[in-house]
């Protein structure tokens, strides 16, 4: 006895062979995440005051602006993740779907180069 559909078995169809991927990659952004996060929350609770010449002087120690790049850039990454699983179960029209996706990685791109060049700027002294 099988458990495939019926037109699946008629078609030869499985499964698209991607979903195991997709969950890896948000698992693995989402501990880099918590150990990027916890680094963050740290460093600034260590931080005497929150004062902007404080925080241009933390964000301009090398270590610090690699940190928060790599911070900003895991943030994109599994927001897109999720934003694209949220898209593809919910958005039901193949055209708005694809349009869906298309704007979504667009958007989560610019996001993460504008955070990367902030980052940048304020780290190398600009």
């Amino acid at each position: 006895m099988s458990l495939r559909a019926p037109l699946g078995r008629v078609l030869g169809l499985g499964t698209a062979k991607d979903g195991t991927d997709h969950w890896w990659a948000q698992r693995i952004s989402g501990v880099a995440l918590a150990l990027l996060g916890l680094w963050f929350v740290a460093s600034l609770v260590m931080l005497p005051s929150l004062e902007h010449y404080t925080v241009v002087d933390f964000i301009s120690r090398p270590i610090n602006t690699v940190l928060l790049a790599l911070l900003c850039l895991t943030i994109a990454y599994h927001s897109h993740l999720g934003v694209q699983v949220v898209i593809e179960d919910y958005v039901h029209g193949h055209g708005v779907k694809i349009v869906s996706l298309v704007l979504s990685r667009f958007v989560h791109i610019f996001v993460a180069v504008l955070s990367i060049y902030a980052i940048l700027r304020i780290g190398l002294g600009a």
